[in-house]
């Protein structure tokens, strides 16, 4: 039987493993045996699983798969950050992008080929979209990342963060996104905490309310405009989903502990940079515990956005942080091999029409 036809065992959370062995006659603790194998070994040859029975290696490597892309490039930057280019059975492409820092590292994992949503300062929303990830394509990237980065001398992880920041909207690819956040978080997994995963939407307000009761990890949200009229240009999604419904939704999912929701937002000059904006997200987020994470735009080719000047940067945090918002600047990692946020675009076939649209306008400008 060929390895696609086969259940791929990364598409699997634990207990959906113990069913899978539970219909083969086995035990339910082979699960966690196999996750140990896989995400804490690295082992993918089920030969190579030793505690397991002879004929239950045979089984495994006559019904089942352990899939994962070929790494296409594996490039590193001068700043220590580092990207691969993942390619599936489809042909289709997706980045992942590891960013070292001195006490945390953290990887960014996409979770669709492309993006719907055609966000205007975004590489990725540019490409257009071909289709989601499935779970144990989510949870490759983390496994072939880890892989890669081999363990520290201190024993301590290399990954200890993981952000659903790279391609794609997560929550429109919800249940894959939820069921392999879940296996980053289990003890035979890879064994993070919730404070150690973040989810990174454009608002998906629905499905932000619904991920508070399925698995609620950190949750950030792509804001980038302190009103509905800016938004809606920068976020098409805000047309329907806009920011007074967005921030209940965040208002709700932190309830009334010590979690706060992380807003990120690009600073375009010119654009959503002013003191009045500033000023203006001051008063939007009243009453919402939040961090802002000011991010300096980075350029992508076509884009007609510019990066606001440096001392723009620095006026748009002192407003912010006058007025009582916990707010941190980003500091830009992976320009030089675009791998920096905005600039993730893989390669793949565009389902949508837009790649055609853009190079239409492109020779018409021309």
């Amino acid at each position: 039987m060929p390895a696609e036809s086969k259940p791929n065992l990364l598409d699997l959370d634990r207990k959906e493993l113990e069913g899978f062995f539970l219909d083969r006659g086995e035990k339910v603790f082979r699960a966690s045996q196999i996750m140990k194998w896989i995400y804490e070994r690295g082992v993918t040859d089920f030969a190579d699983m030793t505690n397991l029975s002879k004929d239950l290696r045979s089984g495994l490597r006559d019904s089942a798969s352990i899939r994962l892309p070929e790494v296409v490039a594996d490039q590193v930057s001068a700043d220590g950050s580092r990207k691969w280019l993942l390619r599936f059975t489809d042909g289709n492409c997706i980045e992942t992008v590891f960013i070292p820092e001195a006490e945390r590292g953290t990887l960014c994992v996409s979770s669709q080929v492309g993006c719907m949503l055609n966000c205007s300062f975004c590489s990725t929303a540019q490409q257009g979209f071909n289709r989601n990830l499935t779970t144990g394509e989510i949870i490759a990237q983390v496994w072939v990342a880890a892989r890669a980065l081999g363990s520290r001398a201190d024993s301590n992880r290399v990954i200890s963060n993981v952000v659903m920041m790279g391609m794609g909207e997560p929550l429109l690819n919800y249940d894959n996104v939820v069921r392999a956040m879940q296996i980053m978080l289990d003890d035979f997994g890879f064994g993070l905490s919730k404070r150690r995963i973040t989810l990174s939407t454009a608002g998906i307000v629905p499905a932000i309310r619904q991920l508070r009761e399925d698995c609620d990890v950190s949750l950030a949200v792509s804001l980038h405009a302190p009103d509905d009229a800016l938004r809606n240009e920068l976020v098409p999604l805000n047309r329907k989903y806009p920011i007074r419904e967005l921030l209940a939704a965040c208002r709700d999912y932190v309830g009334e502990g010590r979690r706060r929701v992380t807003f990120e937002y690009v600073l375009l000059d010119s654009v959503n940079d002013s003191d009045a904006h500033a000023r203006e997200l001051v008063r939007a987020l009243e009453g919402v515990p939040a961090k802002v994470n000011l991010i300096p735009f980075n350029p992508f080719p076509d884009t007609c956005y510019r990066r606001s000047p440096r001392a723009r940067v620095d006026r748009f945090f002192e407003l912010l942080n006058r007025a009582g918002i916990v707010t941190i600047t980003r500091k830009t990692r992976g320009d030089d091999i675009d791998a920096a946020c905005g600039q993730l675009a893989g390669d793949f076939m565009d389902r949508t029409t837009r790649r055609t649209k853009r190079a239409a306008t492109r020779q018409v400008r021309h």
